[in-house]
């Protein structure tokens, strides 16, 4: 048995028909860690599907109204990148109930994954980049109605900048805090820019490819914008560095990880150099930061559209088997 519980659904399989985002990489995950023995059957918990008042806490009315009634305009339904149907907002909303569930785990077992979720492009008012609602912001807000954290820390490590996150979190900023600023920063040869800014109660990292979606980058917390072709060398730095540095600044009760499988080289949306090797180490030093400093790590999958379908699972099952090896059976 795993030390922690892996929230999961044969139902977050998402009715999109044939697409770029490999839908079925849910159930395929699921299916490998049971055959390869990095879980058992009872290390998963099957979710409920989030509320419309879970919703509510993170999306305006107005918006979960068209999506529960199937009223989105051609424009809204074109931005959200995948055909809108009933049985799509039920599978967003069980992914939502994922996380919920996942959050609530990690705060009494130190960690837990939503095998699915992760949709950072969503904004309180419409959908973008695959992402209908934002199920880690939901997350979040519920442990807070709920009074279990006052703060979280989300740490994205998907190779596309997470916007939707930026944008619902965007608050104050923190006493003494310097202003924001674009200065490149070297790190050996290889350029990236490091911009540090607001941060309320809830402080939001992104390490992302800075010349790929979306276009438009409103600010997180704290941004590391990484030059085409980062290999596994420099991006670690970079994420060490920039979780220190929030972590400085910051004490979360819990820690979002967006763990997404789209910085592998050989990523169809991706432009970044990351090995698979590479991912697991990136993991591995996320959950090794989060355990000597105590903090919960809920973690959720994000992206991952590499050539090959078989690495994409591969990645997303390593970062299960990173969290076992650094806690242990």
């Amino acid at each position: 048995m795993l030390p922690f519980k892996l929230i999961y659904s044969d139902d977050y399989y998402l009715p999109i028909g044939s697409h770029v985002f490999p839908s079925e990489k849910y159930r395929r995950i699921h299916d490998r860690l049971l055959e390869t023995g990095i879980a058992e059957a009872g290390d998963f918990v099957e979710p409920r599907p989030a509320s419309d008042q879970d919703v509510l806490l993170v999306h305006t009315p107005q918006y979960v109204h068209k999506l529960k009634t199937g009223t989105l305009s051609a424009r809204e339904e074109l931005e959200m990148e995948v055909p809108y149907s009933p049985e799509l907002v039920r599978a967003f909303w069980l992914a939502a109930g994922g996380s919920m569930l996942a959050a609530d785990y990690a705060l009494n077992e130190r960690v837990a994954f939503s095998i699915g979720g992760g949709f950072h492009h969503a904004f309180p008012d419409h959908g973008e980049g695959f992402c209908m609602i934002h199920d880690v912001a939901i997350a979040i807000r519920r442990m807070q109605r709920d009074e279990k954290i006052s703060t979280a820390m989300t740490l994205d490590c998907d190779v596309h900048q997470g916007n939707g996150t930026a944008a619902i979190f965007a608050g104050m900023r923190i006493p003494g805090e310097a202003l924001p600023s674009a200065a490149p920063v070297t790190l050996g040869a290889q350029p990236a820019k490091f911009r540090n800014a607001h941060a309320g109660e809830v402080f939001t990292i992104s390490l992302h490819q800075e010349n790929n979606y979306p276009a438009w980058k409103p600010p997180s917390s704290i941004d590391v914008d990484l030059p085409d072709e980062t290999g596994d060398d420099d991006y670690l730095a970079w994420l060490d560095n920039a979780l220190s540095s929030g972590l400085r600044q910051f004490q979360p009760d819990l820690l979002c990880y967006v763990a997404g499988a789209d910085p592998y080289r050989d990523d169809k949306l991706g432009g970044l150099s990351l090995t698979i090797e590479g991912l697991k180490r990136r993991d591995e030093l996320v959950f090794r930061v989060a355990r000597a400093r105590e903090i919960p790590v809920m973690v959720t999958f994000a992206g991952g559209y590499a050539q090959k379908l078989e690495d994409t699972i591969a990645i997303h099952c390593n970062t299960v088997l990173a969290a076992r090896e650094v806690w242990g059976r």
